[in-house]
């Protein structure tokens, strides 16, 4: 995976190679246009110079003078077409076309860097090479000789300082183009991302995010298409929840009301109105039941501060629900049958009695008459409770959802046997912040098993 320090440090690379190649190029064609020809006419003004300077002063020997001149920063070569004399410091190329050497012996001048149309970089300019110098006449002694002379770069850096600062200068205008370029294309995901929050905030979660990248960008758009996926979930079951909330209330409501009505009727039968009175009473039970979980499950989403463990015994606590709960397995003449570990466990208390009696109770009223109900704790690397009854099962394809808040399995119940949808969802939300686990297992006509796991001490 390219992560993205690497991608910024391989761009920062291609950055500085790109630019100094450019800058390179900018200035040998500045060179090229505008400063060769300057630079070799005035070295060719200084040679004259030179030889003026020698022609005045005939008492001093080739030996003498010429070595002077080439101590001020020149390398030179003089030749009369056999003999060579050298002064300064020595080239590094000392080859040179004789035809051209004659040409110069003949009276005319000798560009070097012009004549030379192969060199098209800049690069030629610091080549220490003989055939690099302008050459012009020069007579001494009354014997026509050949005058080259070049730069001594070691001691004229002046010249070599001004193309350096060029060359920099082009780098760093050709480097400031490419970063913004180059930062346009890094931050044009981070771009994306930016919208694309927006567009929640506002409620959209449509939008296309590349998730293809193989870095941290990448990684990052993937974990935000997650993220969206998630709240365009939880949204969808906000307004789920709100809508069942209201159903659930909106029920009982209308039944109190078309009852109330009722009663309110002269004509109405006094038998009739007990009746009601009775109904209304399930139903204002019913509401007050349904308040109650909402604000259970209000409360466990909070998470934080819910949870008030204490060390208790949680056979009995298991036991005591069983005898409290006594009127309705007896009534239905159900056996209840347990093996019960004795057991601590630090947990919350009253938290977990919700749990044992909403599961318990639950066992009960599916359960067919005269059947049994078994409860078991076992003691493994974790505390496992086991409640298995023979009731009439849950279809497989229901069992996903069973936790799901407002879901009921038999949607056809008759109102015996009717809930608000959101017991096993407290359930479930209780056992896992215990970092506990809850599983449920099922079978048509034949029983259901939960299987709660919670940690040891």
């Amino acid at each position: 995976m390219k992560t993205l320090y690497v991608r910024i440090v391989l761009i920062a690379l291609l950055i500085g190679i790109i630019s100094s190649i450019l800058g390179l190029l900018a200035t040998n064609i500045h060179y090229q246009m505008n400063l060769k020809t300057y630079y070799e006419e005035k070295l060719v003004h200084i040679a004259k110079e030179i030889r003026t300077l020698y022609s005045k002063s005939p008492e001093l020997s080739m030996d003498d003078y010429f070595p002077h001149m080439a101590n001020t920063g020149f390398q030179i070569f003089l030749t009369d077409g056999t003999h060579s004399h050298f002064y300064g410091r020595a080239f590094g190329n000392t080859e040179l076309a004789p035809e051209r050497v004659q040409k110069v012996l003949n009276g005319e001048v000798y560009y070097g860097a012009i004549s030379n149309n192969s060199r098209i970089t800049i690069a030629g300019y610091f080549e220490n090479s003989l055939h690099n110098s302008v050459g012009i006449p020069i007579q001494i002694s009354g014997k026509p000789y050949a005058l080259f002379i070049k730069p001594d770069l070691t001691q004229q850096i002046g010249e070599v300082r001004n193309i350096m600062a060029l060359l920099l200068t082009f780098t760093a205008l050709f480097s400031i183009v490419l970063i913004i370029i180059f930062t346009r294309y890094i931050v044009k995901p981070i771009r994306s991302l930016t919208t694309a929050t927006q567009k929640i905030v506002n409620g959209e979660y449509e939008f296309r995010l590349d998730v293809n990248r193989k870095d941290e960008i990448g990684e990052l758009a993937r974990h935000f298409a997650h993220m969206s996926e998630s709240l365009k979930q939880l949204d969808e079951m906000r307004q789920e929840f709100v809508a069942n909330v209201s159903h659930e209330i909106q029920s009982p409501l209308t039944s109190i009301q078309g009852f109330v009505h009722e009663i309110l009727n002269e004509e109405t039968n006094p038998n009739d109105k007990e009746r009601y009175l009775h109904i209304i009473d399930e139903e204002s039970r019913r509401l007050s039941s349904l308040s109650k979980q909402l604000l259970t499950l209000a409360s466990l989403d909070k998470e934080s501060g819910v949870i008030k463990p204490s060390l208790y015994r949680l056979d009995e606590q298991i036991r005591q629900i069983v005898i409290a709960n006594e009127w309705l397995w007896a009534d239905k003449e159900i056996m209840i049958e347990l093996d019960l570990a004795e057991i601590k466990v630090r947990a919350d208390q009253q938290l977990l009695h919700l749990v044992w009696t909403n599961l318990l109770v639950n066992a009960i009223k599916f359960s067919e008459h005269g059947s049994s109900i078994q409860i078991n704790i076992r003691i493994e690397q974790q505390i496992i409770v086991t409640i298995q009854d023979h009731g009439i099962g849950i279809p497989e394809e229901e069992l996903p959802h069973i936790f799901d808040r407002f879901y009921k399995v038999d949607k056809a119940r008759n109102r015996s046997r009717s809930g608000s949808g959101l017991g096993l969802s407290i359930v479930q939300q209780i056992i896992r912040l215990h970092r506990g686990t809850i599983d449920v297992q099922s079978q048509i006509g034949i029983g259901t098993t939960f299987i709660i796991q919670l940690p040891h001490l």
